[in-house]
């Protein structure tokens, strides 16, 4: 019963939208998906509504792309202590290379990650005299390093 209730219900809506608007629902739908869309998206089906009343389909392949980066479950989840140090790191190192600035990754300081990097792996499982583990600091420009190379590959 409850199913031709909801039939009979959604028939009745469409009935009195139709009545009193002079537009089909689903010419009302596509109206809203063009103030919506604009006509944005790339592959969009706006206009080829059947079950959903506005419809932004992504590619599947960019769907599953996202979920093969489980940036939370996959880094945050794995190492939330590492990650804590790390972010230390970069709080004391602004301070230390911008006292007084809002945080923030001044690259004009030092551009040699992977000489650093080493420098602070020859005395990891130790702390440095600012109070950081020489390990983080090992993190911190292995982060550096694969930004820039990322960022360098854009290019």
């Amino acid at each position: 019963m409850g199913n031709s209730l909801d039939k009979y219900m959604e028939n009745e809506w469409n009935e009195y939208i139709a009545n009193n608007s002079g537009m089909s629902v689903r010419d009302m739908m596509v109206d809203i998906e063009d103030e919506v869309c604009n006509g944005m998206c790339s592959d969009c089906t706006c206009g080829e509504l059947e079950s959903e009343f506005i419809s932004h389909p992504k590619k599947e392949d960019e769907a599953s792309k996202r979920k093969e980066t489980p940036v939370f479950s996959g880094v945050l989840n794995y190492f939330p202590d590492a990650i804590r140090e790390v972010s230390q790191c970069s709080f004391v190192g602004n301070e230390q290379h911008n006292p007084g600035s809002p945080l923030h990754w001044d690259r004009s300081k030092s551009g040699d990650e992977k000489d650093a990097l080493v420098r602070h792996l020859l005395d990891a499982g130790t702390i440095d005299t600012d109070g950081i583990r020489h390990s983080a600091k090992v993190a911190w420009r292995a982060l550096a390093n694969l930004q820039k190379e990322i960022e360098n590959e854009k290019r």
